[in-house]
């Protein structure tokens, strides 16, 4: 008897989705929790699997809009194993494959399946990774690298030549545009900046972040180190952490500090809930999981929502400075950058050191100049002197003294 995969609910509002890819082709042999197909919301790109073994058959196309609960495939069983019979082993002796990285394994855009075999098969990461630029791998990828009969894919380039591409907008894509403009025409967007000098954190980060890693199993991150330098910062100002709901002022008292990740699809935000309660190690855990997730379209619709401050760091792609764009209905966002060794006076003496630009865009209906330059100095002295930040943003020798 057949069985149908239909399209997840992957939220209460979302009603219709949009099926971005297929990662198997019709007729093809799969196995049970096997990922067929990549489903785009508004909110997030979520990846379905099969029920059971068998042959699939289409029922849907790529870039096809479905409501949810609609049936997009069906598996049909194949022989009584449920398996497809076994090739005869090739009789040359086999190559002797060297054991895969574990780091570059974690870098690789692929399937969780994809993955095992990469690992089984020793396949070199690197090299898979380079083959299909931009895609994420699937089983049949990495069957076909190993069989050879896939080269590396180069992107098109401009030349003599009058061709266009044309493909239609992920819903995810065409909801960011969404917000983007709504942003732009209902909020009174304004970007305040200030420099940081970075070489007491990053002295920390070298000093400490083995025995950290040690300890917590994860390094010290800079992200982490500004989420924490947030959390204070927004008790010193309350004004930023709030926002307009309807005629009133929401203040919350916690924070949710939203990390801007980029994922495939784009740019993804997941929230940390109370942030303000966790230690730096557990921050590093959620930014790093967060981060994971992203790269693989593993992201719950519950672990986006809400947040009442978010951070995004364009200092990743060499971003030196940028205006960042508000993050509805929050009031505020701050922005990292690239650090970059630059001439600074210092005891006024001119010396180079690594220097960070950072910025917050805010609200002006909701924050005013006074909050918003006051709250990036606040992160900038955290930053700068990270032991504050033990003394929950006191000076630490007065802390101790209890002055």
């Amino acid at each position: 008897m057949a069985i149908e995969i239909k399209v997840p609910s992957p939220g209460e509002s979302i009603t219709q989705v949009q099926l971005a890819k297929w990662l198997v082709a019709e007729g093809e042999q799969v196995e049970k929790d096997q990922e067929v197909v990549e489903i785009d919301s508004d909110k997030a790109s979520f990846p379905v699997a099969a029920p059971e073994d068998g042959i699939i058959r289409l029922k849907a196309a790529e870039g096809d809009d479905v409501a949810v609960g609609a049936v997009i495939a069906i598996i049909e069983p194949s022989a009584a194993s449920g398996k497809q019979p076994k090739k005869p082993e090739d009789a040359r002796p086999k190559q002797i494959t060297p054991p895969v990285n574990p780091g570059e394994l974690n870098k690789l855009h692929a399937s969780p399946l994809a993955r095992k075999i990469i690992e089984e098969k020793g396949v070199n990461a690197p090299e898979i990774s380079k083959a299909f630029p931009g895609k994420k791998i699937t089983r049949s990828d990495v069957e076909d690298f190993v069989k050879g009969r896939k080269t590396a894919v180069l992107p098109s380039a401009f030349g003599n030549s009058r061709k266009e591409e044309r493909k239609k907008l992920t819903t995810l894509r065409l909801k960011l545009a969404e917000r983007l403009v709504a942003v732009k025409n209902q909020t009174a967007m304004l970007t305040t900046f200030n420099e940081i000098n970075m070489t007491a954190t990053l002295k920390l980060k070298d000093t400490y972040s083995e025995v950290f890693k040690q300890k917590y199993g994860v390094g010290i991150g800079l992200m982490s180190m500004f989420a924490k330098a947030v959390t204070i910062a927004l008790q010193d100002f309350p004004q930023v952490n709030s926002m307009i709901d309807g005629d009133e002022l929401l203040s919350p008292k916690y924070v949710d500090i939203g990390i801007a990740v980029s994922a495939p699809k784009g740019l993804v935000v997941p929230v940390i809930r109370n942030a303000e309660s966790l230690s730096l190690a557990s921050l590093e855990k959620k930014v790093k999981e967060y981060a994971v997730k992203a790269r693989e379209n593993k992201l719950t619709i519950d672990e986006m929502k809400g947040g009442t401050f978010t951070i995004t760091n364009g200092g990743v792609f060499g971003s030196l400075m940028s205006t960042p764009i508000l993050n509805p209905p929050q009031s505020a966002i701050l922005g990292m950058h690239k650090i970059m060794d630059r001439p600074v006076a210092i005891d006024r003496q001119v010396v180079v050191a690594p220097m960070m630009y950072i910025a917050l865009s805010y609200d002006h209906r909701v924050i005013d100049g006074r909050e918003s330059v006051g709250f990036l100095i606040k992160v900038k002295e955290l930053i700068e002197d990270p032991l504050k930040m033990l003394a929950i943003g006191e000076d630490p020798l007065t802390h101790l003294l209890d002055l």
